[in-house]
């Protein structure tokens, strides 16, 4: 059984910056293209960041790109999501989730997803 587990969330002032590892367990790690996602209160849960295998590519939503980046490291099975410059409208829950094939902003094509870390960005 495929599991994911986020953390590195946490409180946060606006400008600041946080880590968010997803180690990934019970897969083929290498095999699988990597996705963040995050979920507002209120709000749908919207793409921020994907990657596919080896790394060779790598897509971001466009209210996060030039402060967040997206990195994988096959060797330790996890997955990463720096943040930099971080803003209030950036708070919500972010999960991770792996699929087989092709790497997509389409979160309803992920196979697996982690239970998710809170990020809040406030002063």
């Amino acid at each position: 059984q495929v599991q994911l587990v986020e953390s590195g969330g946490g409180l946060v002032q606006p400008g600041g910056s946080l880590r968010l590892p997803c180690v990934v367990s019970g897969g083929s790690f290498g095999s699988y293209a990597m996705g963040w996602f995050r979920q507002a209160p209120g709000e749908e849960r919207e793409f921020v960041a994907s990657i596919s295998t080896h790394g060779s590519y790598r897509y971001y939503a466009d209210s996060v790109r030039g402060r967040f980046t997206i990195s994988r490291d096959d060797t330790k099975n996890t997955l990463y999501l720096q943040m930099f410059s971080l803003k209030p409208e950036d708070t919500a829950v972010y999960y991770c989730a792996a699929k087989s094939g092709a790497t997509t902003a389409n979160r309803g094509a992920y196979e697996y997803w982690g239970q998710g870390t809170q990020v809040t960005v406030s002063s």
